[in-house]
């Protein structure tokens, strides 16, 4: 595709809290002629430009077959708590994640776009950790051109929910972010909203091969702007 095209985009997690603002900014942008967005269940809205597609994630290599498309951002996750065991969170935040990414790869994405978490590391001790560690290296096992993984911290923002701990870091955090510096720069809490704009800039970024972005790396992809847009015909 040439520079400066208008691109097909490819959402997983369109229903989630950063997945749901990604899907927004996606629509908005100058560069995207559409945005397939994947979901259990359909999303309730309509735009010119949206495409929702229903699927099963234990399926959906073969439910989405018929999609091609440029570019593919994923924004799948859960909690244990939500999930109702390790086993199943890691079906969403593991299995999923990959199959997905399998998906967009036969659909000729060029450049695959992830929401991880800062500290993923197969290895880590922690759980939660651990299986963002190891979906980051299937990921990478892929061979995207393009794989951006976006790791950020504690994410700040209105869910629709209240999770006690999250809602009393989102108080805390704006007034300890600027305590951490150096090494302990990535576990600055950031804005949904960001991240979700940091997706967008990942596709505008230009770069190849494996990139991994934390705090300002992310906030730094969320402020790039769109080449001068070719409408596709």
């Amino acid at each position: 595709m040439a520079e400066g095209e208008q691109r097909v985009a490819l959402l997983a997690g369109a229903s989630g809290f950063v997945g749901r603002l990604a899907l927004e900014i996606l629509l908005d942008a100058p560069d995207i002629s559409r945005v397939f967005a994947i979901t259990r269940r359909p999303l309730g809205g309509e735009h010119p430009r949206l495409a929702n597609r229903i699927v099963q994630f234990e399926q959906i290599e073969s439910q989405l077959k018929s999609i091609t498309c440029q570019v593919a951002l994923c924004a799948l996750g859960t909690t244990i708590r939500q999930a109702g065991s390790e086993q199943a969170f890691r079906r969403v935040d593991v299995d999923s994640v990959l199959a997905f990414a399998r998906a967009a790869k036969a659909a000729q994405a060029q450049r695959f776009v992830v929401v991880s978490s800062a500290e993923a590391d197969r290895g880590a001790k922690n759980f939660y950790l651990r299986c963002k560690g190891e979906m980051e290296e299937g990921l990478v096992g892929l061979s995207f051109q393009s794989l951006d993984i976006l790791q950020p911290s504690v994410l700040l923002g209105w869910r629709g929910e209240i999770r006690p701990l999250e809602f009393a870091a989102s108080l805390l955090l704006p007034l300890v972010n600027p305590l951490l510096v150096g090494k302990r720069e990535p576990l600055r809490g950031i804005s949904a909203r960001t991240v979700a704009a940091a997706m967008l800039g990942a596709t505008r970024s230009g770069r190849r091969g494996v990139q991994r972005y934390t705090y300002s790396g992310i906030r730094a992809l969320s402020c790039i702007k769109p080449r001068t847009v070719k409408q596709s015909t």
